[in-house]
């Protein structure tokens, strides 16, 4: 929206979201272990862009320029593969340094599919509420800087009722993911870029390495990362996002993101 968009238009968006957030929560309640399931874990994902799509249109008056489809094969290709990229090496760090080991387990590719789909929902729910929405708003008003610091900060610590979750791993969310998907969006301009980061970085984590998401386990993994180390570099019960490996590869990914955006900026 534009800086002078009356602010109880942003308000209607921001709670058409939230209502639309609760409404996937109760669904996914009804969500069980059969392919069947992800007709409804899809649904998810498709109703937040709509309404993302169609408040932006309608309270805004055009149409959203952060959600162009010329856009979407290789803006979420690059997030995907930042994401798994981003996470194997935090994992392969914690390995290297001794204080972890793989461990191989059977799973099934219906599980696993399942999962992919189930991160999707929650990578899409939460850029279009904490970039699309939040990141935006600020930014327009504020500036950049504003709108990485206030957006990620909140994004960080509403993770704070997680299980395993400290004021350290809320922290560490902020810097590592909160700043680096908010960077990430300001330099693409787009939603997807972000969005594939995050649903690339919740399932490789979760349903490959087995992690816990932000303190949440995962039942289903291809892997059990075995961690014997401190946790500050493990990052405990709340997983490697709590790790400082992950906060130091987050912020340097997000000084690049900011980078290339100043580049881009200077070259227009």
């Amino acid at each position: 929206m534009h800086k002078d968009t009356p602010l109880w238009k942003w308000a209607l968006l921001l709670i058409l979201a939230i209502i639309l957030g609760f409404i996937g929560m109760l669904l996914l309640k009804v969500w069980n272990d059969s392919v069947d399931g992800i007709a409804l874990l899809l649904l998810g994902p498709a109703a937040w862009l709509a309404v993302y799509y169609g408040g932006v249109r309608l309270i805004e008056r055009r149409p959203a320029k952060d959600l162009p489809l010329r856009r979407l094969a290789p803006d979420l290709g690059l997030g995907l593969l930042t994401g798994i990229l981003f996470i194997s090496c935090v994992v392969g760090l914690i390995v290297a340094f001794g204080y972890a080991h793989l461990v191989p387990r059977e799973d099934t590719w219906k599980a696993q599919l399942l999962s992919f789909c189930l991160c999707l929902g929650t990578a899409v729910g939460e850029e279009v509420l904490f970039r699309g929405i939040l990141f935006r708003w600020i930014d327009e008003r504020c500036g950049v800087i504003p709108a990485l610091v206030v957006s990620g900060l909140v994004f960080g610590f509403l993770h704070l009722g997680n299980p395993g979750a400290t004021v350290w791993s809320s922290v560490a969310i902020a810097i590592e993911a909160g700043l680096l998907l908010g960077a990430a969006y300001k330099w693409s301009g787009t939603l997807w870029l972000p969005i594939g980061i995050h649903w690339s970085w919740n399932y490789v984590q979760g349903s490959i390495y087995g992690i816990a998401v932000s303190g949440g386990s995962r039942p289903h993994s291809l892997f059990d990362t075995v961690m014997e180390g401190p946790d500050l570099i493990t990052g405990g019960a709340f997983g490697v996002e709590a790790s400082v490996i992950s906060v130091v590869l987050g912020a340097i990914l997000s000084a690049f993101f900011l980078y290339l955006r100043f580049r881009k900026r200077n070259s227009d």
